[in-house]
């Protein structure tokens, strides 16, 4: 198992390096004259060349990567060229916020996608057919639409929930549960339509094996034949599938935050890329691939312990 580990770290910090330097060269590249653009364009040639030389823009991109690095093994991201900022503290500060959510609809997601998928597997017929019909809704209606209805639904008319805004676990854990319950329903309905089919397909492809109809002529319950032995089968699909999806709510924390008034990752993604503030924005790259190779490396340890064929691939 160690060595399975070791294995996935590396190609993580492989992964991280070179998406890394992509998002550089291309965030770089396609920058145009970024001191300009800082400056405004009544700005003079001469306090442009200066900007320009500041930020150290007229080095080689090359060297100029290689310093990013450096100062990134240290923890030190660089700060924003608008506000000043650190861009590790803009970032830290806004990553609790955007997990709490994804997070949250990954959980949620992961529950009923089990639950619907073993239900539409084991009842077959009409309960088969409704449950595929409301996962291709979900997976057909955007996440921004779902997000908008249940605000005018659920906080403006019936007054239930808060339409905007975030409020920390810390501060009150039912102030917090009222900023979340919308956003999280909004990531999961997507997510949920995929991973159910994905459950029912591997529920179904299980319980045609040999094995199971061994299991069930000793005797045992169909409960216990599900439960215990098919969903560990059927558990590896699905677990890829929404570690997928993972990386997909992070994406749609972005729309989902804007709508819902979140100070997150997503609402600073906007904003810094809107802005050109290629630090913040490589800050937020960097974030977010950490982010998925640790998701990955969790999910790859879960498939291991559901089938150890997996540590020896």
């Amino acid at each position: 198992m160690f060595a399975f580990i070791v294995r996935r770290l590396l190609s993580g910090v492989v992964l991280v390096a070179v998406i890394s330097l992509l998002a550089f060269t291309l965030l770089y590249a396609a920058g145009g004259d970024i001191a300009r653009r800082i400056l405004g364009e009544t700005a003079t040639a001469e306090t442009v060349a200066k900007k320009t030389a500041e930020l150290g823009l007229d080095r080689p991109l090359l060297t100029q990567y290689t310093d990013w690095v450096t100062s990134a093994l240290t923890g030190n991201l660089g700060r924003s060229w608008f506000n000043g900022e650190l861009v590790s503290t803009s970032v830290s500060g806004r990553l609790g916020v955007t997990l709490s959510i994804v997070i949250g609809a990954t959980l949620v997601s992961a529950v009923l996608s089990v639950l619907l998928g073993v239900l539409a597997a084991r009842r077959g017929g009409a309960v088969d057919a409704t449950v595929q019909f409301l996962s291709l809704v979900g997976f057909a209606v955007p996440g921004f639409l779902i997000a908008l209805v249940l605000v005018l639904v659920f906080a403006v008319n019936l007054g239930w929930f808060k339409a905007t805004g975030f409020t920390p676990i810390t501060t009150s854990v039912s102030g917090w549960l009222s900023s979340v319950i919308l956003p999280i329903t909004a990531l999961s309905i997507g997510a949920i339509a995929t991973v159910a089919q994905q459950v029912r397909g591997s529920v179904l492809d299980a319980t045609s094996r040999d094995y199971v109809r061994t299991l069930r002529s000793r005797g045992l319950s169909e409960r216990s034949v599900v439960y215990k032995h098919v969903l560990r089968n059927a558990g590896g699909p699905a677990l890829a599938v929404l570690a997928v999806q993972f990386v997909g709510l992070l994406g749609g924390a972005v729309i989902v935050e804007q709508i819902f008034a979140i100070p997150g990752m997503g609402q600073l993604s906007v904003r810094a890329t809107t802005l050109g503030d290629i630090p913040v924005v490589m800050g937020l790259v960097i974030a977010f691939a950490i982010i998925v190779v640790v998701v990955n490396l969790l999910i790859d340890l879960a498939q291991a312990a559901l089938n150890p064929k997996v540590r020896l691939a």
